[in-house]
């Protein structure tokens, strides 16, 4: 079925993104991967024991795989899988053995290489494969693995059986796959690692004729058995891709189809539901067309224009971004802007540690937020500032995964998902709109990490490149340091139109020991208001800023670009008691400089400034606010060398001091 794009929402975000004058909210719900709904204290424990026995990278790195052809036999009432998996690859260097993961409780019934029987061994969780030769490098070859079993259940529940209902049935089995992070080697021999990518797949699903076989990329064909009793189901992805994103679900979806326009390519968009689901999967599936069309146009193209993009439904709490086939719980908007927003970060580029899980979680949120705030904007405000609530409800906390044995850690909401998406927001603040999209597209088009993958420090010196800034800091304090400060901010009003401002902060976590910020500051009165920014570099530092009105009330970050909590404002009768009366700065000067005046009498002044031979070669009349005024003077006409600026009240009294400028 066609489906017509909303076109004037879809423009009105466009031009948001592209102009880059970003007001977008963030929702509190969490998108994807509900770790709330997990017994934290037993992952924190039995799974973790789990994980360390998984984790162990024991997969060849003597080879580069190109291709898996996957048979899979599954019956969704049945919590088991046979099949036979051939993987192609190539030697990295000369190579007489194989090695893949796979669960130590699923049996391996042979291995094959050119039709020929090999012998094998497992260790652990590894199908250790002799090949009978010695391979050179660089060699393109092959083995089967023929196997069975009921795979365990790692991560999220790597494959699992459930049921879903229509009314009072007694309940339809599905059966799915979510193998991030450690889960693929559960069900599958593959290489179970985040440094070598499947080139091209081929995925044969067989089930009962009831139910159909879903999996990445374009289906085929769809084959019924000569008895009639089983459907074979061929899908082929010919994009790279990590093997936690392979994926299978079976059950007796319904199928619908749309389409959307991108540039000169028709996308498929492909939908697999529950048969109670398909009114509202059907309704809400607009939603992610016009959050495909942002995403495009800001990021660059959906990575896979070849083939097409998905929703299957599923049953766990959440979704999965199966690369062109997102798997989800329900057609909730803001979770499908998510999982479409990992196939740019996470699918296309993969995190290359998971150290560095936040370049997929927290991408992915943030993308989330610019659909929804673009969308929605009158959220914005109370929704950034649930968030950063949510983030600061603790004290401490790395963005930067600590424990990658531990699932329950690296899908951390507060951190991964929420504060990783905070940190784009953060660097959006520093950067400006325009360079920060500018480099994260950059990014996506770099050939050292698209279809592949990315550390944090990849992200960095792109956005390094395209601002001219050094970010070091900023990644040491925000990525790898935990905490956020809290700030008080004194400031006192030096004229009618101008503050002086002193900025302190407190850090929440001895990781850090000042967060060093360009903080926006709002000052208004009952009928105007500004907003400015300091760059906070060091506690005690003080500002003077002309706001063009008597404020009466200051407010630190209004629109919540960064991580702070309990900020305090004092506004003060005179941050400052020097004397003399008449200070200037900087002094030498070069292209102007800046006077202050204090303690003066009356409600006018004149200022003068003289050359070394007593001519006149500047003069201005001001007005004073209660004795007060700061006021910049241009000084480019100015030859170099020594001035003398004379301040005269309306009393006739004047003040003097002497200037260079160089």
């Amino acid at each position: 079925m066609q489906i017509i794009i909303r076109t004037r929402f879809v423009l009105n975000t466009l031009l948001f993104l592209l102009l880059c004058n970003f007001s977008f909210a963030q929702t509190t719900e969490i998108y994807c991967k509900q770790v709330d709904d997990i017994a934290r204290m037993e992952m924190r424990s039995q799974e973790k024991k789990q994980m360390a026995r998984f984790y162990k990278k024991t997969a060849s790195e003597l080879i580069d795989v190109v291709y898996h052809r996957c048979e899979w036999n599954i019956d969704p009432a049945i919590r088991a899988i046979s099949g036979t998996v051939s993987t192609f690859f190539i030697t990295k260097t000369a190579a007489t053995q194989v090695v893949m993961d796979l669960a130590d409780t699923m049996i391996v019934d042979k291995v094959t290489r050119k039709g020929v029987e090999l012998s094998f061994s497992r260790g652990g969780n590894t199908v250790v494969v002799n090949l009978g030769t010695n391979l050179p490098a660089n060699t393109l070859d092959s083995i089967s693995i023929q196997y069975h079993g009921i795979p365990p259940k790692s991560g999220f529940g790597s494959f699992t059986l459930a049921y879903h209902y229509r009314g009072d049935d007694d309940g339809t089995p599905v059966l799915w796959t979510l193998s991030e992070p450690y889960g693929a080697m559960d069900w599958w021999p593959c290489k179970n690692t985040l440094d070598d990518k499947i080139d091209s797949i081929d995925i044969f699903i067989t089930c009962p004729k009831a139910y159909k076989g879903i999996s990445n990329g374009l289906r085929q064909s769809e084959i019924l058995s000569i008895d009639g009793t089983k459907l074979t189901t061929h899908w082929k992805h010919r994009y790279p891709m990590v093997s936690y994103l392979a994926a299978i679900a079976v059950t007796n979806y319904e199928e619908f189809n749309h389409t959307v326009q991108l540039g000169k390519t028709t996308l498929p968009m492909q939908s697999f539901c529950y048969p109670e689901s398909v009114e509202t999967f059907k309704a809400g599936t607009q939603n992610t067309l016009d959050a495909m069309l942002v995403f495009h146009y800001a990021f660059g193209d959906y990575p896979f224009m070849k083939e097409k993009y998905g929703h299957t439904q599923f049953g766990w709490g959440g979704g999965e971004e199966h690369q062109t086939n997102s798997f989800i719980t329900n057609i909730g908007e803001s979770l499908c802007a998510h999982e479409l927003a990992h196939q740019w970060f996470g699918d296309k580029i993969t995190c290359g540690s998971w150290e560095d899980i936040w370049l997929n979680e927290g991408f992915a949120t943030h993308l989330a937020s610019i659909y929804m705030e673009g969308k929605y904007p009158q959220n914005k405000l109370q929704n950034r500032r649930a968030e950063i609530l949510n983030i600061t409800n603790d004290s401490g906390g790395s963005v930067k995964v600590n424990d990658t044995l531990n699932v329950g850690r690296i899908f951390d909401s507060r951190l991964s998902y929420i504060k990783g998406s905070h940190l784009l927001y953060m660097l959006r603040f520093i950067m400006g709109d325009n360079q920060f999209l500018t480099a994260v597209r950059n990014y996506q088009k770099d050939p050292d990490v698209m279809y592949g993958f990315a550390k944090t420090k990849d992200l960095q010196r792109h956005l390094e490149k395209e601002s001219g800034l050094k970010l070091d800091s900023f990644f040491r304090q925000w990525f790898v340091g935990q905490g956020y400060p809290s700030y008080t901010v004194e400031w006192s009003a030096l004229s009618e139109r101008t503050v002086k401002i002193k900025m302190n902060q407190k850090t929440s976590h001895s990781s850090v020991r000042f967060f060093q910020l360009p903080v926006a500051l709002r000052f208004k009165n009952a009928v105007k208001d500004t907003t400015i920014v300091v760059d906070n570099k060091f506690n005690g530092e003080t500002f003077i800023r002309n706001i063009g009105f008597d404020a009466d009330s200051v407010f630190v970050d209004p629109e919540y670009w960064l991580i702070s909590r309990n900020n305090i404002t004092k506004k003060v009768t005179d941050l400052d008691s020097i004397k003399p009366n008449l200070i200037v700065s900087p002094n030498p000067f070069q292209d102007e400089f800046t006077i202050l005046m204090k303690n003066f009498k009356g409600s006018s002044f004149e200022i003068a400034l003289y050359n070394m031979l007593g001519q006149k070669v500047f003069s201005s009349q001001q007005t004073l606010y209660k004795g007060k005024e700061y006021v910049s003077i241009p000084a480019t006409f100015l030859s170099t060398g020594k001035y003398i600026l004379s301040v005269l009240d309306e009393t006739g009294e004047a003040s003097t001091i002497s200037l260079l400028k160089r």
